[in-house]
């Protein structure tokens, strides 16, 4: 996992410890790596970051001629990517739940993404989470525009044993949220978790629908599904989708398989919107909370 991004890391190190901390030196060195992590899905802004707050750490620094300057290197790189990664709003889906549940009322999370990206899958993985911390749950099909959909989120319903609410394909997918909601309510469920239909971030139309569930029903949580292995495409998204309906945070798909990293080390900086958990596989459990020492431990080591 990440792979790439960490040879990239472990290389400014080791370029770093075999060269004076100076002037053109150093421009070339950070010129070079500014490139290394374009080319690993890093997205601009946050390379310029990384390059910009080395620049300002490590040049003119005097290290003993006879000492490794490569731990300074070090702790300049983990300070800069555990800001990258941390937003000065954190996201705590157990604590909503047990603030919902003490005020005895459903948490609502919505979920939105293209198609491809794992967002059902997803939903089914946060649904197990729930449920294996005692919540209840209800899931509701808000995708009534992809054939299938239905299907595929019912199927996830019987495996985990909870009640899925939907409508036929075309109907209003508010609508479909709206009665979660009340079947949550008059049933005292503790979750409800609403899918929507996958579509491009450039679709005004969808976009649109997936505003007026948000008026509709109001929830707690606006969540976005990204995948990994799609790389600035992932960060684009997350800044098209904040701009149009607004979200709180983001589940990145598929890590296991991403052997360059950028998305994960993108997404929170560029929307200011924390990545909650990350998808490491196929089954229910492969989901984890994404912690961002644990991400940096990773990469640089």
């Amino acid at each position: 996992m990440f792979e790439r991004l960490k040879e990239n890391f472990t290389s400014i190190l080791e370029k770093f410890s075999k060269t004076e901390l100076k002037g053109e030196k150093v421009d070339q060195i950070l010129q070079d790596f500014e490139i290394s992590l374009l080319k690993n899905d890093v997205a601009l802004p946050v390379a310029e970051k990384i390059c910009d707050d080395l620049k300002k750490s490590v040049e003119g620094v005097e290290v003993d001629r006879f000492k490794d300057p490569r731990p300074v290197v070090e702790k300049v790189l983990r300070s800069t990517l555990t800001d990258i990664l941390r937003t000065e709003k954190a996201v705590d889906l157990m604590e909503l739940a047990v603030e919902k549940k003490r005020e005895k009322t459903p948490l609502v999370i919505v979920f939105f993404g293209i198609n491809g990206t794992g967002k059902t899958t997803s939903i089914a993985k946060v649904a197990k989470l729930l449920l294996n911390k005692g919540y209840s749950v209800v899931l509701a099909c808000s995708d009534t525009y992809r054939a299938g959909s239905i299907e595929q989120l019912e199927e996830h319903a019987k495996r985990l044993g909870v009640r899925m609410i939907k409508h036929d394909y075309g109907a209003d997918a508010a609508a479909v949220a709206f009665d979660a909601v009340a079947h949550a309510k008059a049933h005292d469920v503790n979750v409800v978790l609403i899918d929507t239909a996958g579509r491009m971030e450039t679709d005004k139309n969808l976009m649109m629908e997936l505003a007026k569930i948000k008026r509709v029903i109001r929830p707690d949580l606006s969540i976005l599904v990204v995948d990994a292995l799609t790389g600035n495409d992932a960060v684009a998204q997350a800044e098209e989708f904040d701009k149009a309906v607004g979200i709180d945070a983001a589940i990145v798909t598929k890590v296991d398989a991403d052997a360059k990293g950028g998305a994960c080390l993108s997404v929170s900086y560029v929307t200011g919107k924390p990545i909650i958990f990350v998808g490491n596989g196929q089954r229910y459990e492969d989901m984890i909370r994404f912690e961002p020492e644990k991400l940096v431990d990773v990469i640089v080591s």
